[in-house]
């Protein structure tokens, strides 16, 4: 079974009772529909009182009613459950999901799982349709088994129509997706850098960028159309063939007095009824955009997760270890500061990723207070170590939820992060809705840098978190960190000299390794390293 099958039985299984609900529906109804052409018939011939004709269209009439309902909530549940499983694997694997776009994880977890969701309630409703077609077959064949062989040649017909739709459309489905999900991720690049496609004129040339696969799209789409309208009509035609075919027998029996009157309409209306696995189409149309949709969302899920141990940090200071790293070994003492300094590409960011486990180092292995990381469990890890990144992503209805929750210091964070002198100036202060606060960068760099030292972490790690920050704001936040939070290990990419040379120990980085390190005075002597701070290098 392939990973998307095996992601849509997943999913019908966590749709609760409705797939049930519904099969029951569609098989009762079904059962309903092959009842009425033998009582119509009866009726025809004895002309019985119509009381069971009556209840037996009550019955596909409310059969009706509970699958249009359950085939609706099936479908809504299933598509639930399939984008709360992608979310949750996306931010398990953190990093390890970069091979996919930000558009194209978005598109997978929204219209890809709501398409993959329609597969529980297109395989029922598609399987359904087989009893009347087998009760069809077998009532023709009480009634006459002549009738049977012209009826079966024509479901036979039907079924090879069906079956080379499915394949001819799930490849169809998974192209046009596929170039959906180019566009997307184009889209969100755009979206992503709308103001410096702004500033920089260029919003027609990325516009054509963005919608430069859409011929590929549109051909992709007319194919997907052809066929299913190639299909419709072959499987459409097969309906007054069959029809034609068994009243022809029917009428020759009839004329040699082997049917009666009744007999005849009611080996009419099973023709009709037999040939109702033509109508099959369009869920067998579904079915292949669900699995096309499906095995997309399973390669976001077939990403490998980062996983987690169970150990707990024991008490200490946050002594922060690299050995063996493919950077080189190190060792930040407990309490104090360091600097990673090197030109842009050098590998800071990635030895900041390193030191919070945002990503795993190809061999070797970093510990905090001797512990590695890949022990330690989730929580245990995320409440030792905090991170203020260069673009913040402010999480939370409210300016106060983006910094904190619970009984966090907002107050005193918001201090150490200059970030509450325009908190303050917000009509509603912590309170104000973030979608309500316009920001410069710096003010959102000062709110992440707020989230960071508002919980009692033992380890901050600032990545470029104050580049946006004027020089005097920086001054004051680096006193904070120098300061107020100095019993903290603090592990900071610096920009300036300035902060620099405030830290205990500079590491500078050099082409993914540690060339050398020393505090800052030190360091100063060797012109490469001050050419590492001239401007545009960091």
């Amino acid at each position: 079974m392939r990973d998307g099958d095996r992601l849509m039985a997943g999913a019908a299984r966590h749709s609760g009772p409705w797939p049930v609900l519904l099969a029951l529906a569609a098989v009762a109804g079904a059962a309903a529909e092959l009842a009425m052409p033998y009582l119509i018939g009866r009726a025809i011939d004895t002309g019985g009182a119509p009381g069971w004709l009556i209840a037996a269209v009550a019955v596909v009439i409310g059969c009706e009613c509970l699958a249009v309902l359950a085939r609706g909530l099936t479908g809504a549940r299933a598509a639930a459950w399939i984008r709360r499983a992608v979310v949750r694997h996306v931010l398990d694997a953190g990093t390890l999901m970069r091979t996919h776009a930000p558009g194209e994880l978005t598109l997978r977890a929204g219209l890809n799982a709501d398409e993959a969701g329609r597969a529980p309630e297109a395989m029922v409703s598609a399987v359904a349709l087989v009893v009347p077609t087998a009760g069809a077959l077998i009532a023709l064949t009480l009634i006459d088994p002549r009738l049977t062989l012209a009826l079966g040649a024509g479901i036979v017909a039907i079924v090879l129509i069906l079956r080379a739709f499915l394949r001819t459309g799930g490849a169809l489905s998974g192209a046009y997706q596929e170039v959906q999900g180019r566009i997307a991720a184009r889209l969100a690049e755009a979206l992503t850098g709308a103001r410096t496609i702004a500033a920089a004129g260029t919003a027609r040339r990325e516009a054509e960028r963005v919608l430069a696969p859409l011929p590929e799209l549109r051909a992709h789409g007319l194919a997907l159309w052809r066929a299913t309208a190639a299909a419709g009509v072959r499987a459409g035609v097969m309906t007054p063939v069959l029809e034609v075919a068994v009243l022809a027998a029917g009428g020759w029996l009839l004329a040699a007095g082997q049917l009666t009157v009744g007999e005849l309409y009611a080996a009419a209306r099973y023709a009709v009824l037999g040939s109702a696995l033509g109508g099959a189409l369009g869920y067998v149309g579904q079915l292949a955009r669900a699995r096309s949709a499906a095995s997309r969302v399973a390669e976001v899920l077939a990403v490998p997760p980062m996983a987690h141990g169970t150990r707990e940090l024991p008490p200490g200071p946050g002594t922060l270890e690299f050995r063996g790293i493919p950077a080189g070994d190190l060792v930040v003492a407990g309490g104090s500061c360091v600097a990673l300094v090197g030109r842009s590409g050098a590998g800071k960011t990635m030895l900041a990723e390193l030191a919070g486990r945002l990503r795993d180092p190809e061999h070797g292995t970093v510990l905090i207070d001797g512990v590695p990381l890949p022990e330690l469990s989730r929580e245990s890890l995320r409440a030792a170590v905090g991170y203020a990144f260069e673009r913040p992503v402010l999480l939370g209805e409210t300016v106060g939820a983006a910094i904190g929750m619970g009984g966090a210091d907002l107050g005193g964070a918001a201090r150490a992060a200059q970030a509450d002198t325009f908190v303050r100036l917000l009509p509603e202060g912590f309170m104000t809705p973030l979608t309500a606060t316009p920001m410069s960068g710096g003010e959102r760099q000062r709110l992440g840098l707020a989230r960071a030292l508002a919980a009692p972490r033992r380890l901050l790690v600032l990545d470029d978190a104050t580049s946006s920050l004027d020089t005097v704001t920086e001054r004051r936040v680096s006193d904070a960190l120098f300061g107020q939070y100095g019993g903290r290990t603090r592990l900071v990419v610096a920009h300036r000299a300035t902060t620099a040379a405030r830290a205990d120990r500079v590491v500078w980085v050099q082409e993914g390794r540690i060339r050398a390190a020393a505090p800052h005075g030190e360091l100063w002597e060797d012109p490469d390293y001050r050419a590492v701070f001239a401007e545009g290098t960091l």
